[in-house]
């Protein structure tokens, strides 16, 4: 209805615009009163637009005596009845047109908000399956209590990077901690059967002290704190800005703002001038008054645009999430090496503390994760340098920048694209059919609304401030500001090996055996279609590279699962490499 309303006025808008233009370059003739003693015109565009019925609408001008708000001294054809409805189609028209104007960005926020967040659920699950099948394919016996406790531990990363309020130290310490007893009973010390619960307990409590692990699990915080941490954020921030472009779409306007619409858009109809447009200045001063709160949200708005894009660039490098998830199973391996080396030292403490081992009578399964488990997850992301989540992140900040100044100049915009009169046509000024507004045309903001001659604005709207208080908060998260481990996001550093980890993790010596560039890094790039959604190939079609600390790469490319014989033998590397910088 309102849509009909909206198309029917556009073209009995536009037939006033091609009559004026066939003028030529003279100023174009004001248009002709309506014929005297009759409304049939007015009667007409109500009816097309669906206002309401014919019933008490005048056949002839009369006068107006009970209008509110389009009084005149002339007769008019309109009735108090007939001016509520047209109130009520002003109101609606400004919020159609407020909502078609951001209905592109709210589209290109919200879509690339559910396309970042089923990315980064792919990553979760693909770093998951990455995990698991490294147990299944180097330490098979112990695969499938330890798969379960990275189950956990990726489900413990969805929480946090969607928003649950969780510790990424606690959720890793806590992973490393019910690791332990599984590396202990089979790497360790294993046995025929399994350690008791009581027995795994003890474990559990002292791997924090004794480090079976070396500096790996610290090493591991710091990644996942600076990987999971601005990718959160900048979940959140995208919400934050589709729920500023809600609100605003669905503004409350006020009653003075109401009157001045009506005047400016509906009452001209009481004249029988229902062809006309606005004045510039005239339209200016109106819509300005009614987003004169809106217009607030402006500079806070850049700000929060100008906050995403840093974040998003420093989100690059060696700390991004999508580096530091798919090389976590490169840490654990890196854990489990450290904890075989200082197996018999590990093994003295254990005892002084929890006694010799106290076993069960059952033993564990062996492996479950089969090459086909969770087929969906185990495909992979084809390689492709122009479309990583980084450069999708850098196109979608690149769309968003066009938006910087939508608030600042969204009056401007209105009236210039939908709603005034082109320059030099006649126009309507609030009272008559004229060539030129006279009055003077206010600037944009509450301030600037003490001069306005068409609406008063009386303080702040309470939904607005809300939404620069919300605004202001991310932008503080978006910087890096609201936590006190970092003054700025510092994210960028690039590279491995030592200068990377003495950033996270301090010192490092031999014992805590983290020498080197890391083992089992896996470079690997997310593709996403222009859709926004990711582009999933076959992992078998991925190629897996492993640097070794010497400098030298293993190809591990497997259909699927990467072979048992390929991790041994980096395994092998790895201990040899370990036990050379130990001598």
């Amino acid at each position: 209805m309102a849509g009909k309303s909206l198309s029917l006025g556009a073209l009995s808008l536009g037939a006033l615009l091609l009559a004026a233009a066939a003028g030529g370059a003279e100023p174009p003739p004001l248009p002709p009163p309506p014929p005297p003693g009759s409304c049939r015109g007015v009667r007409k565009v109500f009816q097309l637009r669906q206002l309401g019925s014919l019933r008490g609408i005048p056949e002839s001008p009369r006068a107006g005596v009970d209008l509110q708000v389009c009084t005149s001294k002339n007769p008019t054809c309109c009735t108090k009845k007939m001016e509520e409805r047209y109130q009520a189609a002003a109101k609606q028209d400004i919020q159609q047109v407020l909502q078609s104007s951001s209905a592109t960005l709210k589209f290109l926020i919200s879509r690339n908000a559910a396309a970042f967040q089923e990315t980064f659920e792919t990553l979760i699950r693909l770093a998951e399956n990455y995990t698991s099948m490294l147990f299944c394919n180097a330490y098979r016996n112990m695969a499938a209590e330890a798969t379960t406790r990275v189950q956990e531990f990726f489900i413990d990363v969805g929480l946090f990077i969607f928003g649950t309020d969780i510790s990424t130290e606690e959720f890793v310490n806590r992973f490393f901690d019910t690791l332990f007893p599984v590396v202990y009973n089979h790497v360790i010390n294993p046995g025929l059967t399994d350690i008791s619960l009581e027995y795994a307990e003890c474990l559990q409590m002292m791997r924090r002290d004794i480090r079976p692990f070396g500096n790996v699990p610290k090493k591991a915080i710091g990644q996942m704190e600076r990987s999971l941490l601005p990718s959160r954020t900048f979940l959140q921030a995208l919400n934050l800005g589709i729920e500023v472009v809600n609100t605003t779409d669905h503004l409350h306007f006020s009653k003075d703002c109401s009157r001045a619409l009506l005047r400016m858009q509906y009452c001209p109809h009481c004249q029988g001038l229902t062809l006309s447009k606005p004045c510039m200045g005239y339209c200016l001063n109106v819509i300005r008054g009614c987003l004169a709160n809106m217009a607030e949200i402006d500079l806070h708005w850049r700000g929060y645009i100008q906050s995403l894009e840093e974040l998003s660039s420093a989100m690059s490098g060696t700390y991004d999430i999508e580096h530091v998830l798919l090389n976590f199973h490169s840490l654990v391996n890196d854990a489990l090496v450290q904890a075989r080396i200082n197996g018999p030292e590990l093994s003295e403490q254990v005892n002084k503390v929890c006694g010799p081992p106290v076993r069960k009578s059952t033993q564990s399964p062996g492996c479950s994760f089969g090459q086909n488990k969770d087929n969906q997850g185990l495909k992979m992301f084809s390689r492709d340098s122009e479309e990583t989540l980084a450069n999708r992140r850098k196109e979608f900040i690149s769309h968003l920048q066009l938006y910087r100044a939508f608030y600042g100049g969204l009056a401007d915009q209105l009236c210039s694209n939908e709603l005034a009169a082109a320059d030099g046509l006649p126009c309507w000024n609030g009272e008559d059919v004229v060539r030129s507004y006279t009055h003077r045309v206010v600037g944009s903001g509450i301030k600037a609304q003490s001069a306005n001659p068409e609406v008063k604005v009386k303080g702040t709207d309470p939904v607005i401030s809300q939404i620069i208080d919300k605004l202001k908060h991310v932008i503080q998260l978006l910087q890096g500001k609201s936590f006190p481990k970092y003054d700025k996001w510092d994210l960028q550093q690039t590279g491995s090996g030592g200068g990377v980890d003495e950033q996270i993790s301090g010192d490092c010596d031999d014992e805590d055996g983290c020498g080197g560039s890391g083992s089992g890094e896996v470079k690997r790039l997310l593709k996403i279609t222009d859709s926004g959604m990711p582009d999933k190939t076959n992992l078998s079609d991925v190629k897996q590279i492993h640097q070794t600390n010497d400098g030298s790469t293993l190809d591990t490319t497997g259909a699927g699962c990467t072979t048992m014989a390929d991790y041994m033998t980096f395994m092998l590397i790895r201990l040899v490499t370990l036990f050379l910088s130990l001598w």
